[in-house]
């Protein structure tokens, strides 16, 4: 009976953690996720009623969210496609939250108390125009709040309560560009103005309540106009000439159009610099930006201009906000040496009165210049008015500023993050303790038993709680520094605004951020953006005394001619360490297998003039480079033109001036797609950093096949030029997706293969000797996935047994794509469910592991598939070899497990990207996916092997082996004293 016994429960203590998922009480042990909006553009408040005070916002990003202007959290908030951009925002009936998007197609009514959709219109139109959203205030009309909506020509009027389209008028004949809808607050009628041609202006007037045109009149300006048309008053309007030197005043009273022009020197004497008027809508006021002063002009019933005031150095101007009858206030702020000053202003129905609020703050510098600012009032408890400042900062960060203080701050410039690298931590010092002493015997005992109870499964919710917090605390996982397995990194991202901030893979949390001073707006660049990061110093040799550093590599402008911006970042500090301003341009940077003495990784950057440019710019750069300059090949691709060229380096520059770290190289090889039958829509090569454990596959027949594997292979995706276009542009004989696997030192084509009646987006990933490609088959109607695997046919004479033991094999010798391969190529193609966003595959410290594709669905979750199910090698009835081999039976589509979803129940709005890196724990992979949202985990495609999980239960070991030790003796003494017996028998 004992030794039943000590089965059964070593049979329970087995069975007790065989499960592949988690329990909800482990969330957030291994990963975490953060909610982000992005770039604030449009700003509403909501604090009129009681109840929660919130801001409603629309971003660049396409998100719509409430916020909590107490705490800055995200109430409710809505994720639209990234083609449906959203152009206005406003609040209607005071319940209803209402948007515009789609340059002015889409009109949205949505609850504000929980942000569920109410309404939604589609407002047709034929000619693409400026897209314009008016809510009127107290319009009497037959129904309710009127909306107006301006866009693709038409002019909609639409029932806030139902979203029906209640009267239309369509300006798509004309040739006319409409500015501005303005409501008159005597009547209900509503002008539409705006020009024809460069000098024409143009007004309509319409009855409100059914459509009628009431009025039209147009009249010949003096002059032609630089801008956009600022309304001033519901007839008064404002406009630049075209050379900038007058302000054009445009008076619309009843329909007429009576203009007057003055000069900009007779109203503020000679000033230098280009004048422009700011957008801000400022009751009877508008503001003038020249020469960094903003100039605020009256605009009186004369139609006379006045200038009421002068401020230097305004970074932000607000619009107007409406205290009472006739009375407004707006803000605007200035950057002081260390602080912010922000000023809300009293404008009556005639004058400035002075100020409301002159208050300062103290901003970090690394979230740069206040962009926009929104304001709004609020009763102060002695009665006097109060202003709350939502300010959207340079690096896309929204900050609360209320009373001098900053109330909160939320980071939203990770919404927009482009690039990321992975860095260790600093390496733990002698005398540091990893672990922390348990702080007396009781609170030991106290976890112990929880754990237990946990264990046992009869711990309640508080008890929960407290084992969730415990593991928290031990776990250590934001300590900063290495820990022995490898889950504690950096994860350097590069955002949109041109900041690098470093997040801790533990908890995500920002241990340094800075604002680059080059990828900031000035007056030498417009426009700056951030390109790539890449390691730039990661010290091995050195590691306790030298931190590792980044390069970041920007541009100003989109375009290839506008100069290059290089950043020099140290990974542990934040601090920039150098900064360059290039000269030549940047078609490409190229990172080198190479590293100097200071362990230094060099880099080519190919600019658009044919030039490589060596850095860092040293002489030892310069002799390590000559040393492998014959084996330096790198590719390009000209998606325009069809064309994949391979190039080398030739010599040094020869110009006036002698540069040693430039150079010429030369095409080796080009491929020229034909234009009429293909384009190009994809390209993919594998990571320079993969481990590959073998080359040999061993087959379920003792076979062995020989994995071909090269770092210069390129694969490449092209579809018929009239399957280009989105998903149903084409029928299924004018598409076909030809994809090709190219070495690209040679430029030969190692293998073709035409999907005829598919069509993209084209979605791979390459590793190893094999590629996954997702794409749509329009004839099926249903998404595929097709995987190529490439061997080595050139080693195939190694499996005799001879050969190997006589030493006449080829094992040792190195894959050159100098020689041409003998390579043969197996593919399988199977149907998919989902539509996909991006796609990686798990990667690992020694490439041991059995491999998972990590597949970002339309979902926006992140699917893990085992790389088995994608095997060309499946069949329907596989062989009792090929079944021990691990071969999956052949089915015509992918299986989807639910438990299969490393985000679990949660979505990563906005997923752009899937990035993967290896711990040094051989099982584990850590993954980070980004988009609007941030998400990191940890998973383990083979399961911990090598490891105990964190959540084993030593006290449960220690009690098995307590048990097993006592029923051994048990079992030895009830043995013993049964021998005794029948001996005595």
């Amino acid at each position: 009976m004992a030794i039943r016994a000590l089965l059964a429960l070593l049979l329970f203590l087995s069975s007790s953690h065989f499960s592949f998922s988690i329990y909800e009480d482990q969330v957030g042990l291994m990963d975490w996720h953060q909610h982000y909006i992005g770039k604030v553009k449009h700003a509403v408040f909501h604090t009129q009623k009681t109840g929660r005070k919130r801001v409603l916002v629309s971003t660049e990003e396409n998100v719509l969210a409430s916020l909590d202007l107490r705490h800055g959290e995200i109430f409710w908030r809505h994720v639209l496609g990234t083609n449906d951009v959203i152009n206005g925002l406003d609040i209607a009936l005071g319940k209803y939250v209402i948007t515009l998007s789609s340059d002015g197609s889409i009109l949205r009514a949505w609850n504000l108390p929980d942000g569920q959709m109410v309404w939604e219109s589609f407002l047709p139109g034929s000619k693409a125009s400026k897209s314009i959203l008016n809510i009127p205030k107290n319009l009497k009309a037959d129904r309710d709040d009127l909306i107006l909506v301006f866009g693709n020509g038409c002019l909609h009027a639409v029932s806030s309560i139902d979203g029906e389209i209640l009267w239309k008028k369509d300006f798509a004949g004309e040739s006319i560009d409409v500015q501005h809808l303005i409501q008159s607050p005597h009547d209900d009628i509503i002008y539409v103005a705006g020009f024809s041609g460069s000098s024409k202006v143009f007004v309509h007037q319409f009855k409100a309540k059914n459509g009628d045109l009431l009025k039209h009149n147009d009249a010949e300006l003096p002059c032609g106009t630089f801008g956009e048309l600022l309304s001033v008053s519901y007839d008064m309007l404002v406009i630049l000439d075209d050379i900038r030197s007058k302000i054009v005043t445009i008076n619309i009273k009843e329909g007429d159009i009576n203009y007057n022009q003055k000069y900009i020197s007779e109203l503020i004497g000679d000033s230098s610099g280009q004048a422009i008027i700011l957008p801000s809508k400022l009751p009877g006021i508008f503001a003038l930006n020249l020469d960094s002063h903003v100039i605020l002009l009256k605009l009186t019933n004369e139609g006379e201009l006045v200038v009421v005031d002068k401020i230097n150095n305004v970074a932000a101007i607000s619009d107007a906000l409406s205290i009472s009858e006739g009375r407004h206030a707006f803000a605007f702020v200035q950057h002081g040496d260390s602080k912010v000053h922000y000023n809300v202003k009293d404008v009556n129905a005639n004058d400035l009165n002075g100020d409301f609020v002159k208050e300062s703050v103290v901003i970090d510098n690394q979230r740069g210049h206040i962009q926009k600012i929104f304001i709004n009032n609020y009763v102060r408890t002695d009665r006097s008015q109060g202003f709350r400042a939502l300010m959207v900062m340079e690096d896309h960060s929204l900050i609360l500023v209320q009373q001098g203080e900053i109330v909160w701050s939320r980071e939203d410039g990770l919404a927009a993050v482009v690039d990321v690298i992975a860095s260790e931590l600093p390496v733990e010092k002698d005398g540091v303790s990893v672990a922390k002493v348990e702080q007396n015997l009781f609170e030991w005992l106290k976890g112990h038993v929880l754990k237990l109870k946990g264990t046992l499964m009869i711990a309640s919710p508080e008890d929960l709680a407290a084992i969730q917090a415990m593991r928290l605390k031990s776990s250590e996982k934001s300590k900063m520094t290495r820990d022995h397995n490898g889950f504690r990194k950096l994860l350097i991202v590069l955002t949109r605004a041109g900041k690098v901030l470093a997040l801790h893979t533990g908890d995500g949390h920002v241990v340094w951020s800075v604002l680059l001073r080059n990828l900031r707006k000035s007056e030498a660049c417009d426009h700056p953006v951030g390109i790539n990061i890449y390691q730039w110093q990661v010290p091995h040799h050195h590691a306790l005394d030298e931190n590792p550093s980044v390069l970041v590599v920007g541009q100003c402008g989109s375009s290839l001619a506008g100069p290059v911006v290089l950043s020099f970042i140290d990974a542990y500090r934040g601090m920039e360490l150098n900064a360059l301003s290039l000269s030549h341009t940047i078609a490409q940077v190229i990172p080198l297998p190479y590293t100097d003495s200071k362990e230094q990784r060099l880099h080519l950057i190919i600019d658009a003039d044919q030039k490589a440019h060596l850095y860092p710019r040293t002489p030892e750069a310069v002799e390590i480079l000559q040393q492998g300059f014959s084996n330096v090949y790198w590719y390009s691709v000209e998606v325009d033109n069809g064309i994949i060229r391979g190039h080398a380096l030739k010599s040094n520059c020869i110009g006036e001036v002698v540069d040693e770290y430039c150079f010429v190289f030369r095409n080796l090889w080009s491929v020229v797609f034909p234009s009429e039958s293909e384009k190009i829509i994809a390209t993919v090569t594998r990571k320079s950093n993969e481990v590959v454990h073998t080359q040999a596959k061993v087959m379920a027949d003792q076979d062995v096949m020989y994995k071909y594997i090269s770092s210069n292979l390129l694969f490449v995706a092209n579809v018929a030029p009239k399957a280009s276009g989105e998903i149903g542009t084409a029928t299924p004989e004018e598409a076909w997706l030809v994809v090709y696997i190219i070495d690209t030192v040679t430029g030969r084509i190692l293998h073709r293969m035409t999907h005829q009646c598919c069509q993209g987006p084209v979605h791979a990933v390459f590793s190893e000797n094999w590629v996954v490609y997702h794409y749509f088959n329009l004839r099926a109607h249903r998404y595929e996935m097709s995987v190529v695997e490439v061997y080595d046919q050139s080693r195939a004479d190694n499996k005799d047994v001879w050969k190997l033991i006589l030493g006449k094999h080829n094992l040792t010798s190195p894959v050159s794509s100098y020689s041409r391969p003998e390579v043969i190529a197996k593919s399988q193609s199977y149907f998919f469910t989902h539509s996909v966003k991006a796609m990686e595959v798990t990667s690992t410290v020694k490439g041991i592991t059995s491999q998972q594709l990590l597949i970002g669905t339309i979902g926006d979750q992140v699917l893990a598939l085992d790389k088995r199910y994608l095997d060309p090698r499946r069949t329907l009835n596989p062989s009792q070899a090929e079944k021990e081999e691990g071969i999956i039976p052949l089915t015509d589509s992918l299986p989807i497990i639910s438990q299969s979803y490393i985000t679990h129940s949660i979505k990563v709005e906005g997923l752009r990207r899937i990035m993967t890196v290896p711990a040094k724990l051989e099982s584990t992979s850590l993954v980070f996916a980004y988009g609007v949202d941030l998400f990191f985990t940890r998973i383990a495609p083979s399961r911990t092997y090598d490891s105990l999980t964190e959540d084993f239960s030593y006290a449960l070991l220690l009690i098995t082996i307590v048990a097993l030790v006592a029923a051994i003796f048990v079992t030895w003494v009830l043995s013993e004293r049964k021998e005794l017996q029948e001996k005595w028998r």
